[in-house]
């Protein structure tokens, strides 16, 4: 389980608080990283230091010095942001009090905080502000990229939609050429029957005619 198992609140190698969220030696090893940090001339700084699994991270400032085990999977952002708000609440909740109190004076009441906190950086997604700020950018984008989608389905919809519609003036075009083309069809089947019609009618005329008048150069008509 990647997480965050034991934390140290220390003025110089005093400890002033601690808790363990499972039984190891993390105390133990504890106590020898504090006083490996002790002998650095530095009064502020941040270290961390490897052991199996996992990693010892040391916040020290003005004197005060911060110390957390960690999953060596968790990483270091962090277990450095739990160990700066453990610093601020710890300075903030006993202020001047700090600088002569004797050891384990703050454990009973601020062991709970200890794991309180422990459990939040460990279990919450929101603990870690960067990823926090990357969750938010992604919904960001989600959001972005679903309405882009929607525009471009909207989009594909105006598409198909003006294809349609050309499609459309396209048949009536077509429709329109037809309609015409139908009109002369039947104009000149008209005319052709027209003509037919008063052929045969001609034709009718002079057959009678040609009785009538005694031969096919109708002589006794035209006398």
């Amino acid at each position: 389980m990647m997480g965050i198992f034991y934390c140290m609140v220390a003025r110089g190698n005093v400890v002033l608080a601690e808790f363990s969220a499972t039984p190891t030696n993390a105390s133990t090893v504890a106590r020898q990283v504090l006083e490996k940090t002790l002998q650095g001339d530095k009064d502020s700084s941040n270290a961390s230091y490897s052991h199996d699994r996992y990693v010892f991270h040391v916040k020290k400032t003005d004197g005060l010095t911060v110390l957390c085990m960690a999953d060596d999977a968790l990483g270091r952002r962090i277990p450095f942001a739990f160990l700066e708000d453990i610093h601020q609440k710890f300075v903030k909740t006993y202020g001047r009090a700090i600088l002569s109190a004797p050891a384990y004076a703050m454990n009973e009441e601020f062991s709970r905080v200890l794991s309180q906190q422990m459990d939040h950086y460990s279990n919450d997604p929101n603990a870690d502000r960067l990823n926090r700020l990357k969750g938010e950018m992604s919904q960001v984008r989600s959001v972005m990229i679903d309405n882009i989608e929607k525009v471009l389905d909207r989009g594909d919809r105006l598409t198909l939609l003006v294809e349609k519609t050309g499609t459309l003036q396209g048949s009536a075009v077509r429709f329109k050429r037809n309609s015409r083309r139908f009109k002369n069809t039947l104009w000149w089947r008209n005319v052709k029957l027209t003509f037919a019609l008063v052929s045969v009618l001609m034709i009718i005329v002079y057959v009678v005619l040609v009785f009538v008048c005694h031969g096919p150069f109708l002589a006794s008509c035209l006398k």
